[in-house]
């Protein structure tokens, strides 16, 4: 993709909206949450920052990919959860409460690891100069300040705002939501020779990525003994990653399109895989599953309205 208003400008501004947005969604009461049930969040923010990359690497590897696709993939497995997977949490009649706590942990958290893990795979897949536009210290530190930045600011103004921010939730989320969709269909029109010859590659490695590490993180959780609803959320959150932040960060930070090619395909392949568990779960299980939907709605409306 060359350098343009979309990479130089409104990729940025669109990541910045992003972070906000996040950052505008987490309440002291989401951290508090985790007091209620601190091994599943324990276990939860495991699976997503250590099983993760240890998957994405593992998978790199096993498939072959090239030195810049390979690093893509491992960016999608830095990044966290989002609130899609907030959303088919409950739509699955999983643990609600847990899923938005483990996003909050998680987002906050990746501020440090993108940048960890975005570093160690460029170095590890030896991804040369000439790939990428700028410097690796320089994208490190580009991450930081464009991630850290605009979530504490979110982060403020939903502490001392907390009623503006509460009206603003809908409009940011339907941002977000209308960034994904416009970025996406960037990265589609601007690789899709590339997508069209490689979709079936690309597809094995991030549907494996996306099935390996729901299935690898509901197993963890059951072996530690939490709940079916907790270790579905666990699986949940393990398995839906911000594909969104993944292609915006390989677009207009590190300055490579063929990065967010990965990203692409997965972000497709994951509504995929999230529809078909908010099939079976909130649909065909449901009558078996009456009362825990039940708890589930209430959970949602304690979590979603909760205060600082």
């Amino acid at each position: 993709m060359e350098e343009s208003v979309l990479v130089t400008v409104l990729l940025p501004v669109a990541l910045i909206v992003i972070m906000v947005g996040l950052g505008m969604s987490l309440t002291v009461a989401d951290f508090r949450r985790v007091a209620r049930f601190p091994r599943a969040a324990v276990v939860g923010l495991g699976c997503q920052l250590l099983l993760l990359p240890l998957v994405g690497l593992g998978l790199a590897h096993l498939f072959g990919l090239s030195p810049i696709w390979a690093v893509g993939l491992m960016l999608i497995a830095a990044c966290p959860g989002g609130p899609t997977s907030n959303l088919i949490t409950f739509l699955c009649r999983g643990d609600t409460a847990l899923s938005i706590t483990l996003t909050a942990l998680s987002s906050v958290a990746t501020v440090v690891t993108i940048p960890l893990v975005l570093g160690f795979s460029l170095g590890h897949f030896g991804v040369e100069a000439g790939s990428i536009r700028s410097p690796v210290g320089e994208i490190l530190l580009q991450i930081v300040a464009i991630t850290a930045v605009p979530v504490s600011l979110g982060l403020g103004i939903r502490h001392f705002f907390p009623g503006w921010a509460q009206r603003l939730d809908g409009a940011v989320r339907g941002a977000s939501a209308g960034i994904f969709v416009l970025v996406l269909a960037a990265v589609i029109v601007d690789q899709r020779e590339v997508i069209a010859a490689h979709f079936l590659s690309l597809a094995g490695v991030t549907g494996a990525l996306n099935l390996v590490t729901m299935g690898a993180a509901f197993g963890v959780a059951q072996a530690v003994a939490l709940d079916r609803r907790q270790s579905l959320t666990i699986a949940i959150e393990g398995g839906i990653q911000n594909g969104t932040l993944a292609i915006v960060i390989a677009l207009s930070i590190v300055g490579s399109s063929q990065m967010a090619v990965p990203a692409g395909v997965y972000s497709l392949l994951m509504f995929v895989s999230g529809g078909a568990l908010m099939a079976y779960f909130g649909w065909i299980r449901a009558p078996e599953r009456a009362a825990d939907g039940a708890g589930a709605s209430v959970e949602w409306g304690e979590a979603s309205g909760g205060s600082d």
